[in-house]
């Protein structure tokens, strides 16, 4: 029972909250625990008045505990709002710097892409944008209320005691059941589904649509805009009614209620009419168990609200994530004793038997590839979309590790190398490469280099002169500017071209120049090979007019290596390569490539 009751989400809210401030729950709890006892004692106070009253004595002493104690009421009230307020923020920041740290601790990426942790991860990370329900520092107010609801009942009825021993545990009971009947039947069983996560990822998807820039541009060429805010309406309105199914008042729960509540508190005042009647029970305790008896009703409007399932949620998906991100973002640890990878690759890349599946996926993205690289070359690798290229470059960069075969390096397993050092050792431009809004210098060399190559990778990329180093690369600082996509991607370039001179022996290039026109490609490729010229560089691209410059040419179809050679010989071959290689060139003129440069006839 102890270790059901530790698994329920208030029971993880609550043990939370000391964890992010420890003084400040303290105190919270304190507060509430006297605001809840506050108005049974103003209820005997008041007793005790009307009984002076009654009999003549003086009204001094009663009137002073009774103003007291209200007092006491009106002050405690916006006080505790208060350390709510602030309790909530910390518990916010405490929670978000969990999900960071669960984010970016592992050394993989598995769990960034695992689609089984995307419900979780998405309560986690916007529970407090106000999208499902009030920020936490808000949502902490009403679960203060809630509580300090039912434990003022829960002391009225303990007073009540005082009175007859029946008494309390009737109304208590009939309370307590509408109180269920009505809230706690259905919150825990209804909210925080799977139904619910996903009505909150769609509207998370159609909010993002419409206030991020990158959607802007198509929303408004295409007339998407009313599209976009519909389906946010129509999400966001499926997500609450969802959320709010289980507060709903129903037919059954609500007569029984009813019914329940009007037998108690009629048997309980009839009592004590006919006690006052009888002269068995003074005026003024007649007056202290009857506003007694009314405050044994605030059972029903307080306790496990839906303000704490609100705040739960969040706390139970980080608590998930956190062991879950460990497992899916894990690499196989390296040895006790790991390999250096200093100088590596000094021979060779060879991927033997390689085999990969995503997480939650079955399917292999890379089933038995078996690919030599010599140290020094070029490789370029083409193939259709979801043929596996970016894969093993994430592979290469030991994001993942394979699930079957091996990647060696020098005959060296990488997972015998140690993660960081081997890291140190590569170099990448992926597609979706991140825009850093930092200064052009450390877009460049975000681990920290000398100027002078910072400056000498900018040539090499062909950005010399695009901005000032100390430069902010966001509009949003001052002296700030933004660049084109083309020159971001000379930025990413000159990254990686700075890690070269930083010590980096393999360059990995995912679509390195997407957003250059054909000429540029070429250009920056050029440079590229002039600048790694004893350097491993693997390059993954759609534009046969820039891989015809590599060495040798890998086409991979369903995960393994279908044709393999220089572009000459891959021409010669009539395979794969030559179909893709023309179906592309019938989009320039029939007698020159891409760059405008004569074909070359292989009939």
């Amino acid at each position: 029972m102890l270790r059901r009751l530790r698994e329920r989400q208030e029971w993880q809210f609550f043990a939370a909250l000391p964890r992010a401030a420890r003084s400040l729950a303290l105190a919270w709890w304190a507060i509430l625990a006297l605001r809840a006892v506050l108005p049974p004692l103003f209820a005997l106070a008041m007793g005790v008045l009307v009984a002076a009253v009654v009999s003549g004595s003086s009204l001094r002493a009663p009137l002073a505990a009774a103003g007291f104690v209200f007092v006491l009421l009106q002050v405690l009230g916006p006080l505790h709002k208060a350390l709510s307020s602030n309790l909530g923020s910390r518990l916010a920041a405490w929670l978000y710097d969990r999900l960071t740290g669960a984010c970016v601790r592992p050394p993989g990426i598995g769990h960034l892409e695992d689609p089984r942790l995307t419900g979780d991860l998405t309560v986690a990370r916007d529970f407090d944008l106000g999208m499902t329900g009030p920020p936490m520092d808000i949502n902490m107010d009403f679960i203060a209320d809630g509580l300090v609801h039912l434990f003022t009942g829960l002391a009225c009825a303990l007073a009540l005691f005082g009175y007859s021993w029946w008494a309390p545990l009737v109304l208590a009971s009939a309370w307590l059941s509408t109180h269920w009947l009505l809230r706690e039947s259905a919150v825990w069983r209804d909210r925080n589904t799977e139904e619910v996560r996903e009505a909150q990822r769609h509207a998370d998807y159609a909010y993002r649509l419409a206030v991020d820039p990158p959607a802007a541009k198509e929303l408004r060429l295409f007339g998407l805009a009313d599209w976009v805010l519909a389906r946010f309406v129509e999400r966001r309105t499926l997500l609450f009614e969802r959320i709010y199914h289980a507060t709903r008042l129903r037919e059954r729960p609500l007569a029984l209620s009813l019914l329940l509540v009007t037998a108690a508190s009629l048997a309980v005042f009839t009592a004590l009419a006919l006690d006052a009647r009888a002269g068995r029970l003074p005026i003024g305790q007649v007056v202290a168990f009857a506003q007694l008896a009314v405050g044994v009703s605030a059972i029903a409007f307080g306790g496990m609200s839906w303000a704490l399932d609100g705040g739960a949620a969040p706390v139970v998906a980080v608590g998930r994530l956190e062991p879950a991100m460990a497992g899916a973002g894990a690499l196989s640890p390296p040895p006790s004793s790991p390999r250096s990878a200093a100088g590596l690759p000094a021979r060779e890349v060879r991927f033997r038997g390689l085999g990969f599946a995503y997480p939650g996926s079955d399917r292999p993205v890379l089933d038995g590839l078996d690919l030599v690289i010599p140290a020094g070359s070029s490789l370029a690798i083409v193939g259709q979309n979801g043929a596996g290229k970016t894969t093993l470059a994430k592979l290469l960069c030991r994001l993942y590790d394979p699930t079957r075969g091996s990647i060696e390096v020098d005959g060296v397993d990488l997972r015998e190398l140690g993660i960081e050092e081997w890291r140190a050792r590569v170099t990448a431009v992926f597609q979706d490469f991140t825009r850093f809004e930092r200064s052009l210098r450390d877009n460049v060399a975000p681990g920290g280099a000398p100027d002078a190559d910072v400056l000498a990778a900018l040539a090499d990329a062909g950005a010399a002169g695009l901005a000032g180093l100390d430069t902010p690369l966001a509009r949003g600082y001052p002296g700030g500017t933004d660049l084109s996509g083309g020159q971001w991607q000379r930025v990413a370039l000159a990254r990686a071209l700075c890690a070269v001179r930083r010590g980096a022996g393999l360059v990995l290039l995912d679509e390195p120049t997407a957003q250059l026109d054909v000429r540029g490609e070429a250009e920056i490729f050029d440079r590229i090979l002039a600048a790694t010229r004893n350097v491993t560089t693997i390059l993954i691209s759609h534009r046969f007019s820039t891989v015809r410059h590599a060495d040798r040419i890998a086409v991979i179809e369903h995960g393994r290596v279908l044709e393999l050679g220089s572009h000459d010989e891959l021409m010669a071959a009539r395979g794969r390569y030559r179909t893709m290689f023309e179906l592309q060139a019938k989009r320039f003129a029939a007698d020159t490539d891409e760059e405008g440069a004569a074909y070359v006839s292989l009939a």
